[in-house]
């Protein structure tokens, strides 16, 4: 088993996401992700998006129904890219004594970025595995392309890979 952290945040694998690029791939590693830290007793967060785009309560906002998901996990709700800004994240994690995070999700370039430089700038120090995230093609770059780039910017200078 590869290294893990001391708690796994899985971040926005919703229904409205299953269109990313190799979602029901990545989802099956994210669920063996989840099994590894079960079998460690390790926690576990799930963090849900909700906005004006993404209804809280419509079937697009719910999580991925494959998704390894109990119904007593941890779930932090969010309305921005950044999981951190205006939720409970931080206070849980420090209540918690969690310094070293894992994350892993959707998207990419948006909510995956956001919250690994903000748990940076918070101290915190963050494991991923590649290609653990996920997210679609642009005006500027496949969807492969773009997990590269943001892989590249990340490593070592935000993240340590494992």
């Amino acid at each position: 088993m590869s290294k893990m952290a001391q708690v796994l945040l899985v971040i926005d694998m919703q229904n409205e996401l299953n269109g990313c690029y190799l979602f029901d791939d990545l989802l099956a590693d994210i669920n063996n992700r989840i099994d590894d830290y079960r079998q460690n007793n390790l926690p576990i967060i799930f963090i849900q998006h909700n906005d004006s785009d993404l209804i809280k309560g419509s079937e697009e906002w719910e999580f991925a129904s494959d998704l390894n998901r109990k119904d007593d996990d941890l779930v932090v709700e969010k309305t921005h890219a950044n999981s951190f800004y205006h939720t409970e994240l931080n206070d849980l994690l420090r209540e918690n004594s969690l310094k070293t995070i894992e994350i892993c999700g959707a998207q990419t370039e948006y909510c995956c970025d956001t919250t690994i430089k903000m748990a940076h700038g918070l101290g915190y120090k963050i494991l991923i595995r590649p290609d653990m995230t996920t997210t679609m093609d642009n005006d500027y770059l496949s969807a492969e392309d773009t997990i590269a780039f943001y892989e590249s910017i990340w490593n070592k200078r935000f993240v340590s890979f494992i």
